[in-house]
């Protein structure tokens, strides 16, 4: 008996491209890994920021070399010990340093770290102290800083790297190691904060009962809807609609997403939130205007009618007394008697 099963793969989103785990790393059960490899740009920032770590530390050695060899006997201090001390301190700090930092830091030293960079094995594994020690010791010697025919070597360190296609360095094809990021790439896309079409019914939306956790999860949702696939994208949007549209009056106008629907109710309770924060600032800028110098009023909403955040509406001026048909007349004064009517001539 035969049994056939169909397999379907999902797409992969949009918002990671083809070349996104081009690492080429496989784990024990046969998955590929969606990891990507370190190119030149970010491993020479971390060089960078390694290099100025290392010159601190050789700094410090000195002073606490100089301070040792300054206390101890006069005769027991000559070239010699001086010269050997340097070369000792010179290979703590070139060779010691990466070794250390990635045995005991999961192969990052501070820069990767500041980077997110990690050294691993080719297959993937944890890299070992062999591997560590080996590539460091190719780097001093023919890459940074190039102890054999510095600039040839920094040329051919350069060329390697470049035509790899994992981004390897010489350091890294002879200790078998590679270098991946361990940060995932992630592209960020702004939640609407306005629907054109539903501004109207947004604006006359009732708000009340809608509290920040079910405003949070739409929003999670809207930034993420990008990632989702069918049908799980559509049963998560509609969930989210029908707890919105139970906390919101009145309904919708017919016809729209869900999502739609979602980013025009955020889009309102954002633009009132940010009413009310101007309406707040106004009125500390008009008590204590010396707390928020220069700061000016947004303007209003357009189509909307209403006045800007912190503007008071105008009242209408008072009229003005008319005079009757015989003559001027008076207008009483606060504070004293009525003044007489003048008399005709």
């Amino acid at each position: 008996m035969v049994f056939t099963v169909g397999v379907s793969a999902q797409p992969r989103s949009p918002a990671r491209p083809a070349s996104w785990g081009d690492a080429g790393l496989v784990s024990g059960e046969a998955v590929e890994l969606d990891v990507r490899a370190a190119r030149i740009g970010s491993r020479v920032l971390a060089l960078l920021l390694d290099v100025l770590v290392q010159l601190l530390i050789a700094l410090a050695l000195s002073l606490l070399v100089g301070m040792v060899l300054t206390a101890m006997p006069m005769f027991l201090v000559d070239a010699a010990l001086a010269n050997a001390v340097g070369v000792v301190a010179m290979v703590l700090v070139l060779v010691g340093y990466p070794v250390l930092w990635e045995r005991f830091n999961h192969g990052r030293t501070p820069g990767k770290m500041a980077v997110g960079l990690r050294v691993v094995s080719s297959d993937g594994a944890p890299v070992g102290v062999r591997q560590s020690l080996t590539r460091a010791l190719v780097g001093v010697a023919v890459e940074w800083p190039g102890l054999v025919l510095p600039l040839l070597s920094w040329m051919a360190g350069v060329t390697v790297m470049l035509t790899d296609r994992r981004g390897r360095r010489l350091g890294d094809l002879v200790a078998g190691t590679l270098v991946v990021h361990t940060r995932t790439a992630a592209v960020w896309r702004p939640v609407p904060t306005a629907v054109p079409a539903l501004v109207g019914w947004a604006y006359t939306l009732d708000l009340s009962r809608m509290n920040d956790g079910l405003a949070l999860a739409a929003r999670q949702y809207l930034a993420r809807v990008h990632q989702l696939a069918e049908p799980a994208r559509g049963r998560l949007g509609r969930g989210l609609w029908a707890e919105v549209a139970a906390a919101t009056t009145p309904p919708p106008p017919p016809g729209m997403p869900e999502s739609v629907y979602l980013a025009a109710v955020l889009g309102e309770r954002h633009r009132r939130a940010g009413h009310r924060l101007g309406r707040g600032r106004a009125v500390a800028a008009t008590l204590w205007p010396e707390l928020m110098p220069g700061w000016t009023a947004p303007a209003a909403p357009a189509g909307t009618g209403e006045p800007a955040p912190g503007t008071l509406r105008a009242a209408a001026p008072a009229a003005a007394p008319t005079a009757p048909p015989g003559g001027p007349v008076s207008v009483p004064v606060s504070g004293g008697p009525p003044a007489a009517p003048a008399t005709p001539a």
